[in-house]
């Protein structure tokens, strides 16, 4: 699998299947991200096409140096910030539905959300797509197990060191997230 910095380098020189493989890659945990908000498959989908339109659009402008898929998220925070400020009388509660909480709220889950997100990179990478298949693809461990061709075991000594490692870096609101969607099945 090609590295997602490697991928942004191609996106930058115009090559558009790094940017479907870029898409491929991280368009459901976008989605699942914006779905917190948006209440709404519709709503959804438009703010993580919006992420990669605009991704496309501006790539001779972004500078991207660590993460690709920190970038993303932190694209579609804005985006959905920017989208329920201006939502205000334009777009009807039964077409976007945001927290029932005043925007600062609001704007302080999605801070939430990117410190998850970003905290879940700084993982070993096996460590962190054993993390990512359990929570974002509710698989079992021997589902897991199966498709890293690796043993249960190891996905329960990984799972169990993964959330260690969230317990000690999240502060208590950003973890109480991570177990709402742990839990969302």
């Amino acid at each position: 699998m090609e590295d997602d910095l490697k991928l942004w380098e191609r996106i930058r020189v115009g090559d558009t299947l790094a940017l479907k493989v870029l898409h491929d890659r991280y368009y459901y945990h976008l989605y699942l991200y914006t779905r917190k908000l948006f209440h709404n498959n519709q709503g959804s989908e438009e703010a993580v096409s919006d992420c990669f339109i605009k991704l496309w659009t501006k790539r001779h402008e972004i500078e991207i140096e660590r993460s690709v898929k920190a970038y993303l998220f932190l694209m579609v925070r804005n985006s959905m910030i920017d989208l329920i400020r201006k939502s205000k009388g334009t777009i009807h509660t039964e077409d976007l539905r945001s927290l029932d909480l005043p925007d600062e709220v609001t704007t302080n889950e999605l801070d939430q959300f990117a410190r998850l997100y970003q905290v879940m990179e700084r993982l070993p990478e096996q460590r962190r797509k054993i993390l990512e298949l359990a929570v974002f693809e509710s698989l079992k461990y021997s589902q897991i197990a199966a498709k890293l061709n690796i043993s249960i075991n190891t996905v329960k000594t990984q799972m169990g060191r993964a959330y260690r490692f969230l317990k000690e870096e999240l502060d208590p609101k950003s973890l109480q997230l991570f177990f709402m969607l742990r839990n969302r099945k």
